[in-house]
């Protein structure tokens, strides 16, 4: 894969035996090939890294908020009121002291909440106040972009 040499052998009488030089010309096929590769899976890996629970999003004109650097955790509500933390459901009665633990061992108080938009408000409201209770203060809520804007027009 790498170096070789070359053998040159010489015209004439005098020059019988053969030459040897060094090949200064790498083979970068195999390692171009092994990238490529490499690219192909992490392009389709990427998108199966997100963790979701499928709910229908409300649908809002505003615009999507900054990356951060750790993974953020997201609470969501289901159509039929179920509460999870991350892919893990949570009774209403035990989501504050998890979430306590939680924000324990996080650097970051933000926390994502996702809420089927078929739920009462009601109950949005209460997990926020547990999210809250909870030691998470910079709750951001999830919705779809394309929903009206407040000019009237449909985004």
């Amino acid at each position: 894969m790498g170096a070789g040499v070359i053998h040159k052998q010489g015209r004439g009488r005098r020059s019988r035996r053969t030459r040897s030089q060094p090949m200064a010309e790498i083979n970068v096929t195999p390692f171009v090939d092994v990238m490529l590769v490499l690219l192909i899976i992490f392009m389709v890996a990427a998108p199966l890294l997100t963790v979701g629970v499928p709910v229908e999003l409300p649908k809002t004109a505003a615009n999507p908020l900054p990356g951060e650097q750790e993974e953020p955790l997201t609470v969501t509500v289901t159509a039929d009121g179920r509460v999870m933390i991350q892919t893990t459901e949570t009774a209403l009665d035990q989501l504050v002291p998890k979430l306590r633990a939680i924000a324990v061992e996080r650097a970051s108080d933000r926390v994502y909440l996702r809420a089927d938009g078929s739920i009462p408000y009601e109950t949005v409201v209460q997990v926020m106040g547990a999210l809250n209770a909870g030691g998470f203060a910079d709750i951001g809520l999830v919705t779809d972009i394309g929903g009206p804007s407040l000019g009237g027009q449909d985004g």
